[in-house]
C-alpha cells in the first residue's frame, strides 16, 4: 500500500544547535521562539526539494534535548509550544510532513517524577517509574539511590517501561503533539534499547490516532527486522549502508557497499520491500565530507543515497560539504548553528546542492527509485551498476568512484536495440548483443530510464 513515506525526501535538523539556543537551560528565562528561524529556511527547502522536515528533540530539557524535562512543553530556549503550533501549520501548508524527535527511553533528572524520587525517596510515588531503583545503593551524582541510566551516562535516567503509569504519561503526550501540533511521525531514540511490547502498543495507539503517522527507530547494530514489520516500526537507520558508503570509497572497495544493498534488498534481501532510513551522516556521527579522503566522493555517495531502496535523508548543512568531526567531550561541532545567507555564500561545496536537487526530483518523478525491486549487474573496486524495477518501468544506476573516466560494457538482459535515456545528462544509450556500453565521468553517476 502507498504511503507518503515512499516521496518523501527527508531533510534532518538539529533544533538546539541549528538556531543557536543556549548550550544549558536555566528553567526560569522567557522563551525565546528561535525556532521561528524555519520560515526563513522554506523556500531554500523548497528548492531543494524537500517535503519532510524530521526536528531532533524540542521538549523542555536540560541540555541537548535527549534529557527531557517535560513532554508537553516546547524548550523555552526554542519557543512557545503556541509558536511551534503555528510553525507546524505553516510548514505542512507549504507541502512539508513534520516528523519530531522522540526520547522514551530516559529522562533526564529534571523531569518532574525524578524530581520527586530525590525529594521524597522510598516515599515517592514514582519510585516505579524509573528502571533499577535500589536505596541501599548511591548514584555516581551522591543520590541516596542508585537507578540504571542510557550507556552509563546517569544524566539520562532510565525508566521503567512496564509501568502502566509511565506508558500512559508518553502515549498522552504523543496524542498531544497529534492533535496539537499535527505532528505527521516520529523517531524513537535508542529504539534497540526499548521493549518490544512498548513499540507495539505505541505503533497501535498512534495508528489510531492517524492512520498515516510513521514510526522509526534509532538502531544501531543487529538485525532490523526485529524492530520493523507488522505491528512494530514503519523504519530504522540504516547504520549500516552509512558505514559502508564512506568507507568503500576510502578503501576503493565498492563490494563493501554492494554487498550491503544486495543483503538487504537484493533478490533475497532480508529487509526486500521495507523502508529503511537511508543517510550520510547525523546529530552523532562526523559529517561525510569530514570522513573521506577525497571529498569529490560525496557526489557518487550522493547518488547512491537517492537511488538505492528506503528513504533518503539530508543532514543540515551537508547538502553542501558541511565539515564536522566528533569531539570527545561535546558534540557542538556535528550541531552547528546555520544563518542561510552566510552558509550559502561561504559552502565548501555550493555546487553540490544543484546535483542534490537533481537527485531528488529525479527519484521523485521515478518509481521505480521509490518502490522498485534491486538487482546488481556490476561490481568492481570503483563501479558499481544496479537495476531498479517497478511494474513495466526500469532504471538502471552507474555509480564510479574513479578519479577517472571509466568506460563499462556489462551485460543486461534487455531486448536488442532498447534505448535507456540518462536523465543527469540528457544521452542516450542502446543494448546491443545484450549488452550496454558506455562512459561515466569521473566520481560520477549516471541514472539511465528505460524509454
Amino acid at each position: 500500500m502507498e504511503h507518503w513515506i515512499d516521496d518523501a525526501i527527508i531533510y534532518h535538523i538539529f533544533p538546539l544547535g541549528f538556531c543557536g539556543a543556549p548550550v544549558k537551560n536555566d528553567f526560569h528565562s522567557q522563551p525565546v521562539n528561535r525556532l521561528d528561524k524555519l520560515y526563513q529556511w522554506i523556500e531554500y527547502l523548497k528548492d531543494l526539494q524537500i517535503n519532510t522536515i524530521f526536528l531532533g528533540p524540542v521538549f523542555e530539557s536540560e541540555e541537548h534535548g535527549y534529557d527531557v524535562a517535560d513532554y508537553y512543553q516546547v524548550d523555552r530556549r526554542l519557543g512557545t509550544n503556541e509558536a511551534f503550533q503555528h510553525l507546524v501549520a505553516v510548514l505542512h501548508e507549504k507541502g512539508f510532513k513534520v516528523i519530531l524527535d522522540a526520547v522514551f527511553h530516559h529522562t533526564g533528572r529534571n523531569f518532574f517524577a525524578f524530581q520527586d524520587l530525590l525529594q521524597n525517596r522510598e516515599n515517592s510515588v514514582y519510585r516505579d517509574w524509573y528502571a533499577g531503583i535500589d536505596f541501599h545503593k548511591t548514584s555516581p551524582y551522591g543520590d541516596p539511590f542508585s537507578y540504571e541510566s542510557w550507556n552509563g551516562y546517569y544524566n539520562l535516567c532510565k525508566l521503567n517501561l512496564t509501568n502502566q503509569a509511565v506508558k500512559e504519561h508518553l502515549f498522552k503526550a504523543v496524542k498531544y503533539w497529534i492533535d496539537e501540533f499535527k505532528i505527521d511521525g516520529l523517531r524513537l531514540d535508542a529504539a534497540d534499547c526499548l521493549l518490544p511490547e512498548f513499540m507495539e502498543e505505541l505503533k497501535g495507539y498512534t495508528k489510531e490516532w492517524k492512520k498515516d503517522f510513521w514510526l522509526k527507530g534509532e538502531v544501531i547494530h543487529g538485525d532490523y527486522n526485529q524492530w520493523m514489520g507488522t505491528g512494530m516500526l514503519d523504519s530504522v537507520t540504516n547504520y549500516e549502508c552509512y558505514k559502508g558508503f564512506y568507507s568503500s570509497c576510502n578503501d576503493t572497495n565498492l563490494f563493501e557497499i554492494a554487498y550491503s544493498l544486495n543483503r538487504q534488498f537484493g533478490e533475497n534481501g532480508i529487509y526486500k520491500n521495507k523502508r529503511l532510513y537511508n543517510f550520510t551522516d547525523n546529530h552523532d556521527v562526523n559529517r561525510l565530507t569530514s570522513q573521506l579522503k577525497d571529498s569529490t566522493h560525496i557526489y557518487p555517495i550522493y547518488g547512491l543515497l537517492f537511488t538505492m531502496p528506503g528513504i533518503p535523508a539530508l543532514y543540515y548543512g551537508s547538502e553542501m560539504g558541511l565539515t564536522g568531526k566528533k569531539d570527545p567531550c561535546h558534540d557542538h561541532h556535528l550541531r552547528p548553528a546555520l544563518e542561510l545567507d552566510s552558509f550559502v555564500k561561504t559552502a565548501p561545496h555550493p555546487h553540490l546542492k544543484e546535483t542534490i536537487k537533481k537527485l531528488a526530483k529525479i527519484r521523485k518523478e521515478n518509481l521505480p527509485l521509490k518502490q522498485g525491486d534491486y538487482q546488481q549487474l556490476l561490481v568492481n573496486h570503483q563501479q558499481l551498476a544496479f537495476r531498479r524495477t517497478f511494474q513495466q518501468e526500469e532504471t538502471l544506476v552507474i555509480i564510479n568512484t574513479s578519479p577517472k573516466k571509466q568506460p563499462l560494457k556489462f551485460k543486461i538482459n534487455s531486448p536488442e536495440n532498447t534505448l535507456y535515456e540518462d536523465l543527469l545528462a540528457g544521452k542516450s544509450y542502446t543494448i546491443k548483443n545484450q549488452h550496454l556500453e558506455l562512459e561515466i565521468m569521473p566520481n560520477w553517476l549516471m541514472i539511465l530510464k528505460r524509454t
